[in-house]
């Protein structure tokens, strides 16, 4: 077993970006810092999962940056939906520069969108999950030619009206995303979010539509547990219910699937990023103090406020999203939307399959960011797991209430 220690510094494979500061300075104790790599350490000490990495920054630095288990400290991982909250900063980009507004029509931008009523799709129903199309399909032959992907535009079909009904869109939304920011700035939207985002941000590992032969450094997700049974739904939820049902058609094989190296190579808009925990926590930094001055500031306020609160049919409670993100709000709302206890209702940001999170709290200061390799198909442990270490994330600071 790797020593892991909270007050190692470890930066092998990358530069000084990722040196860590003492927790000290930014007003973080090191004892609370213990106790959430201590939590973090316990299901992969267990057997749980194969490995974790942890970043945690303050004031623009890390003053966190761990890995434990089966992996070494220059390790990426796939970060699935996590990816959701970098497209959103670049739309907020495009939005910056005056190029697109909330309520601008996709059908005015995307070819294919004419069509079956999908006229009435606005860009802000893409970055809330309302635009009525959840699991319309993207083959992987023809993600990587714009053209084809205009032609499976035009077939889809509308479940419901836009606007009126919140629903996950796992993938499907954000090959829209993708095309609105081609089709605005020119360039293939992996190139831009790497040249307008990582390259000023001097985000060193996060990438979308890496090259097969660049992939060597990425812990593939494993499946890992068994799902729990009926009785333990019912213990947690108070009703009877299939946990096949609940899991949706986003199944732990297809997970897997999507982690495969021809896969991340096309770079999946809404789920296929890959990245170290450092980079996403220093993301998150950025969108708290504006680094380079990259969007305008009441974008940001905007991007990052709720505007839909219409049902979540999984969660059962008002979804609280933001264009392009999951916003806490207050217990015990806020652990059901997988935020953990003691962050602040305005803290936003996304979660990914495996129980991987990444929020920042305005009012600490804190971001914060936890992958896996371990793809827990006990999906009540794995949510138990994520509130548990974000909860201790979020009392790092000193004077915070236990």
């Amino acid at each position: 077993m790797r020593d892991n220690s909270y007050s190692q510094t470890k930066t092998s494979g990358y530069g000084s970006r990722y040196a860590v500061v003492d927790p000290e300075e930014v007003g973080v104790e090191k004892a609370r810092l213990e106790e959430l790599v201590e939590r973090a350490r316990r299901e992969v000490d267990a057997g749980l999962l194969p490995s974790c990495q942890l970043a945690l920054a303050k004031d623009g630095r890390l003053v966190l940056f761990e890995t434990i288990g089966d992996a070494d400290p220059s390790s990426r991982y796939v970060v699935y939906s996590v990816t959701k909250g970098i497209v959103a900063g670049a739309i907020w980009i495009l939005v910056s520069e005056g190029l697109l507004e909330w309520d601008t029509r996709v059908a005015d931008i995307v070819p294919g969108f004419r069509s079956r009523g999908k006229d009435a799709v606005l860009l802000e129903h893409l970055l809330t999950h309302t635009a009525g199309f959840p699991y319309a399909p993207m083959l992987p032959a023809d993600a990587l030619d714009p053209k084809k992907r205009a032609e499976t535009y035009f077939h889809w079909h509308l479940d419901w009206t836009p606007g009126e009904r919140f629903e996950y869109h796992p993938l499907s939304a954000h090959w829209v995303l993708a095309d609105v920011i081609e089709q605005l700035s020119g360039r293939n939207f992996r190139d831009f979010i790497h040249e307008e985002i990582c390259e000023p941000l001097g985000l060193e590992s996060f990438r979308l539509g890496e090259p097969i032969e660049r992939q060597q450094d990425v812990n593939k997700p494993r499946l890992v547990g068994e799902p729990p049974s009926r009785e333990e739904m019912q213990q947690v939820f108070g009703v009877d219910i299939d946990p096949a049902a609940f899991r949706g058609p986003v199944s732990d094989e297809v997970l897997v699937e999507i982690a495969k190296p021809e896969l991340l190579a096309i770079g999946m808009p809404g789920g296929g990023g890959i990245s170290n925990a450092a980079d996403i926590a220093l993301y998150y930094q950025a969108l708290l103090h504006n680094t380079g001055d990259i969007w305008d500031p009441e974008v940001i306020a905007e991007g990052v406020e709720p505007v839909c609160d219409l049902p979540d049919p999984i969660r059962k409670i008002p979804c609280h999203r933001s264009r392009g993100l999951m916003v806490a709000g207050t217990p015990p709302e806020a652990q059901l939307r997988g935020f953990g206890h003691g962050l602040s209702p305005r803290t936003f940001g996304h979660d990914g399959a495996g129980g991987q999170i990444a929020w920042a709290d305005p009012e600490s200061g804190i971001s914060f960011c936890y992958l896996t390799d371990g793809l827990d198909r006990n999906f009540i442990r794995q949510a138990r797991r994520s509130i548990g270490i974000s909860s201790r994330a979020a009392a790092v600071c000193k004077g915070a209430d236990d």
